[in-house]
């Protein structure tokens, strides 16, 4: 990650290097605004979110550090409302009859090592995370069971699931459950992503016989149980939901493990694609996000695990699914 302010012990001197930062910052991310007033605005969000982020560092309160990525402009109303967007379907999950195996449930686990995870994606400035972590999941589950790795297609989910609304938000369950009664997805070369809602063309594709990947079902991880999440983990990519309200996840580093603060107020959906522990003994899951390779650890996050909360760090355990063929 490239970024101008990383160090604990780095401080701010006056209005001017604010400027500089945020000129230098522009050139960096390629960002353009309309008016001279907009820009003013955005530098005064960019210095506002710079104090953040120093003073974050600086304090050393927390087991990582935050970064500038390409969100510093953005204030984390503005940001919330154009990156995250999942909502669990109901209070309660849908009882599964998949049964998990807990007989074999490796002390690590990294579907990335084994081929299971495709490349970071970027969702932009679409609501549409919940899509991004279905077809994670299902990307991984077709891996794992076919010994192919294909990159699936979030447009055809954004623009055809209509218990969703695309780029304004969505849930999981009901990708998945799209996915089924389509009789597959379509791949991401098929059906590319545009980052805008769209018309379908889900029927053009079953047409083609196209379809990369068909599910006959998904599962359900038991409420609140990180044991229970580590043996689904440990089977295969699963989708959880996270609270990413606070500034500290919108500018989460990768550089340590993110225990904090946050609530349970579900508002993002990630993939948990591993889980393992670090050389001091403090456990973390690994979580695939699609804010791109900028943001975290070149785009993955790791966030802590097998905490005192049963609803587990920022809510993860609450909520979770994964896909079967």
């Amino acid at each position: 990650m490239s970024c101008f302010l990383t160090s604990a012990g780095s401080t701010i001197v006056n209005n001017n290097t604010f400027h500089e930062r945020f000129e230098n910052w522009v050139v960096e991310h390629g960002k353009n605004y309309l008016s001279t007033a907009e820009r003013q605005y955005r530098l005064e969000v960019f210095a506002d979110n710079v104090k953040f982020i120093d003073k974050f560092n600086r304090e050393n309160k927390y087991g990582y550090t935050l970064s500038i990525n390409h969100f510093a402009d953005l204030t984390r109303e503005e940001f919330s409302a154009k990156y995250t967007g999942a909502t669990p379907s109901s209070p309660s999950l849908r009882p599964s009859n998949h049964q998990l195996n807990l007989t074999s449930v490796p002390s690590s686990m990294d579907w990335r090592s084994r081929g299971a995870v495709t490349d970071i994606k970027e969702q932009g400035r679409c609501g549409s995370c919940w899509a991004f972590a279905a077809v994670a999941a299902t990307e991984g589950i077709v891996k794992i069971k076919t010994g192919e790795l294909v990159s699936l297609s979030e447009q055809e989910l954004i623009d055809c699931v209509t218990t969703s609304s695309g780029c304004d938000g969505g849930w999981s369950d009901k990708a998945f459950e799209f996915i089924v009664s389509n009789g597959g997805i379509a791949s991401e070369a098929e059906y590319p992503y545009k980052k805008v809602q769209g018309k379908c063309h889900a029927n053009k594709i079953m047409h083609n016989n196209n379809n990369a990947a068909a599910l006959r079902g998904y599962g359900t991880v038991p409420r609140k149980n990180e044991t229970m999440l580590m043996a689904a983990v440990a089977q295969q990519p699963v989708v959880v939901y996270f609270d990413s309200r606070g500034s500290s996840f919108q500018f989460y580093s990768g550089d340590g493990i993110y225990d904090g603060p946050c609530g349970v107020k579900l508002d993002h959906a990630m993939t948990i694609v591993g889980y393992g522990e670090n050389n001091g003994g403090k456990k973390y899951w690994i979580a695939k996000n699609s804010w791109g390779t900028s943001w975290g650890d070149k785009g993955y996050m790791y966030i802590a695990k097998d905490v005192s909360k049963k609803s587990g760090m920022c809510g993860l355990a609450i909520h979770a699914y994964y896909p079967i063929i």
